[in-house]
């Protein structure tokens, strides 16, 4: 109800903003002249008004342009902490829209401080593609100002905060889709459909492949002076403050595959960065998208102590759910998931596509997307009266078809925050190096403290999440 309340509520206000013009217009004797699409069928009351907060790789190589080629959406601006990315950021949008000759529109808007981009009224939704010790603080303000979220993975930084980021959903009653998009690709969905359908009999053990980077990568830096461009202070936001170097943030001279993914100040690793893509999946194919599992265990290779990238590097982990499934994960798996029933077995992955260059996609390796132990598998037709899961073609379009519709998107906040879990537990587990038992009602460890304190992480001033939430509200 809340959702068509919105959305009911802009359309009058921006149907009654262009009559009103047009009559004041007619009293003063000028022409009114309104573009065409106003009339059309994506006219402003139907067109969803999109703010990327954040302007690096993954906005540029894939949610900005995937946002932009939707007819019901128009990117109106782009925020960033640094002004070079902003500025390339704007071009981006610029130049789509002017080559594509769209009618009626003006010049992107810019802002540093995404505070100040959810205050402005004409935008309804906003993507997050931040670092990832950025992604909560930014959502639950955009949800408090009254927007839509495409937010990328994970769904946050610790548990604590993705039950906050979960819990806050619910209660604005907004659309937040985590950008999961292997949930829209065509072989994932069938190889879950086939799965829940028994096609394989009784699913018994999952097999999740993850990527890595390396430890001996790592290396000491220096500190060197922060970029004019770049607000690091606010950069670092709720994290401790440590001395700038560039291997530390982004490149300044490209969008290349940034450091931070590497620093566990800003994010986890690869148990996250892929692990919430392949743990979603595996949640999908069990049914288990609204839980969580019942004992995690675990071992990883861990950088030097001085080392800048200090994130896990080769690991093996094993994740148990009430219903007697085990998932066992490590970087010695190809990279997807295998579901192994008592009568078969079937394998998901991307295949050769990739959304970045930096995407894990090896020369040489079997990169087929589905396959099965029997092709028979594989051509079985789900009945009318079996289990269908959403159909997504698109996964930027589900998203702006939800904030239209009301209709809930295909990957809720939700069953991103328990992916995401199952990543942030691994992570925990591999660092403890003993077998821990997880409540997934109360998301909390049992009978275990030191374990209990992991599943937060402190909050520097003034950007806490916890305490106050500090946070103003735009509307």
């Amino acid at each position: 109800m809340a959702k068509n309340k919105i959305k009911s509520t802009r359309r009058s206000f921006i149907s009654n903003t262009i009559k009103g013009t047009a009559g004041v217009a007619m009293l003063a004797g000028v022409p009114t002249i309104v573009p065409a699409t106003v009339f059309g069928k994506y006219a402003p009351s139907n067109r969803i008004n999109v703010g990327a907060i954040g302007a690096g790789r993954i906005a540029r190589d894939w949610d900005i342009p995937g946002v932009m080629k939707q007819e019901a959406a128009r990117v109106l601006a782009v925020c960033d902490l640094d002004s070079n990315r902003v500025q390339h950021g704007k071009k981006l949008v610029d130049d789509f829209y002017i080559k594509k000759g769209q009618a009626g529109y003006s010049s992107t808007k810019t802002f540093e401080h995404y505070e100040e981009l959810l205050a402005d009224k004409d935008i309804d939704a906003v993507i997050i593609a931040t670092p990832d010790h950025w992604h909560v603080l930014p959502a639950i303000h955009a949800l408090r100002s009254g927007k839509h979220i495409y937010m990328e993975k994970p769904a946050s930084l610790c548990i604590k905060e993705g039950r906050i980021l979960s819990d806050e959903v619910q209660k604005a009653g907004r659309v937040l889709q985590i950008g999961s998009q292997q949930r829209s690709m065509p072989q994932f969905k069938k190889a879950c459909e086939l799965v829940r359908n028994g096609r394989i009999g009784k699913l018994h053990t999952i097999y999740v492949g993850l990527p890595i980077d390396k430890p001996e990568e790592s290396t000491v830096e220096k500190e060197i002076p922060v970029p004019a461009n770049l607000n690091f202070e606010k950069w670092l936001g709720a994290t401790p403050y440590v001395p700038y170097t560039e291997k530390l943030v982004h490149p300044q001279k490209d969008f290349s595959r940034p450091g931070w993914l590497r620093c566990e100040q800003f994010g986890a690793g690869m148990i996250t960065g892929w692990g919430s893509h392949h743990f979603d999946i595996a949640n999908w194919g069990m049914g288990t998208e609204n839980t969580g599992p019942v004992e995690i265990s675990g071992t990883a290779d861990w950088p030097a102590k001085e080392a800048l990238w200090d994130v896990h590097g080769n690991f093996k982990t094993e994740t148990v759910f009430a219903n007697g499934v085990k998932v066992l994960a490590s970087n010695e798996y190809p990279n997807g998931v295998k579901f192994v029933g008592s009568d078969g077995w079937i394998f998901v992955t991307r295949g050769n596509y990739s959304v970045t260059a930096s995407d894990p996609i090896k020369k040489g390796e079997n990169n087929k997307a589905l396959d099965a132990s029997n092709p028979k598998i594989l051509t079985s037709v789900i009945g009318e009266n079996e289990i269908h899961l959403t159909d997504s073609k698109d996964h930027h379009a589900n998203w702006i078809n939800s904030i239209l519709t009301g209709q809930e998107n295909i990957a809720p906040i939700e069953a991103g925050h328990r992916a995401c879990s199952i990543c942030l537990l691994n992570n925990i587990a591999m660092k403890l190096n003993r077998k821990l038992y997880w409540d997934p009602v109360l998301e909390k460890f049992k009978n275990d403290d030191e374990a209990n304190f992991m599943l937060r992480r402190s909050e520097r001033w003034p950007y806490q999440i916890e305490k106050g939430f500090n946070i103003k509200t735009t509307v």
